[in-house]
């Protein structure tokens, strides 16, 4: 009996000191950004106008929460072998889907530009103007403004570091597009959504209306914990106060992302 409660133990320790092991390897890669996702990224200078050829690129490996949309991944080497080069690409930097001329006459099309799981959704600017500094390439929070009940109005924050694929008809480096852009096209923006935020959207314009505010291409934080904004906050001075003192104290509860996309 003392025999077969000794191997009894000695696997229910091995079988605990494989979970553990497994535990902290999952614990590892998640504090480091997640699963490593390998990219390709640019051995030497490539000048505009170049074509890509395979001994121009090598891989680097990235954690998944600091990889773009953009970002061209290393199992499509072969796709955009041949294609040619829109905009330079310094030595060691990561090759991106909007630095490629894409089609014929260096005009891309939009679904090029849509990475697999992601899908290209439209927006209408309720003002003038209201798109107009923003660029392809650029990273935006969406806020949605919706009736609330009583003459009011509640303001969220609907989706965070969303990259936009197109303004208008302008989807990057379009000569043809820049020089047609006029107010017109400007209102309507294009963005990189999954299904689920493309539906959430979709409900949003239903019942209110959007807004966007233009992000730093250099920060892919999400901020946690934001809480929905009426407008009674406009008259409250203890929200109003609490409201304006986050820009002196900062954002809370950041955590990096590799954004939606």
């Amino acid at each position: 009996m003392n025999k077969v409660a000794l191997l009894v133990a000695l696997a229910i320790a091995a079988i605990g000191g494989v979970l553990l092991f497994i535990y902290l390897q999952r614990f590892e890669q998640e504090a480091s950004g997640g699963a490593k996702v390998k990219l390709l990224v640019a051995i030497k200078p490539i000048h505009a106008g170049d074509n890509l050829t395979d001994d121009m690129l090598a891989t680097r490996e990235v954690p998944q929460a600091y990889v773009e949309d953009r970002a061209v991944r290393e199992s499509e080497r072969p796709r955009v072998i041949g294609l040619r080069v829109a905009t330079a690409v310094q030595a060691q930097q990561t090759l991106m889907w909007t630095d490629l001329a894409i089609a014929t006459d260096d005009r891309r099309d939009l679904s090029s530009l849509v990475q697999p799981g992601m899908r290209a959704v439209s927006v209408r600017a309720t003002t003038e103007g209201s798109f107009a500094l923003i660029r392809p390439g650029d990273r935006v929070d969406v806020i949605a403004t919706m009736p609330q009940g009583n003459d009011q109005r509640e303001s969220i924050v609907l989706l965070q570091n969303v990259l936009v694929l197109a303004v208008g008809m302008d989807m990057g480096n379009d000569p043809i597009a820049k020089r047609q852009r006029n107010d017109r096209n400007e209102q309507m923006l294009t963005l990189s959504l999954n299904v689920p935020e493309a539906q959430l959207l979709a409900l949003a314009i239903e019942k209110g209306h959007l807004s966007v505010a233009l992000r730093n291409p250099d920060d892919v934080r999400i901020a946690e914990g934001l809480t929905e904004m009426s407008s009674s906050t406009l008259t409250d001075q203890k929200s109003l106060h609490a409201v304006q003192s986050v820009r002196k104290t900062g954002p809370v509860r950041l955590e990096s992302s590799g954004g939606a996309q």
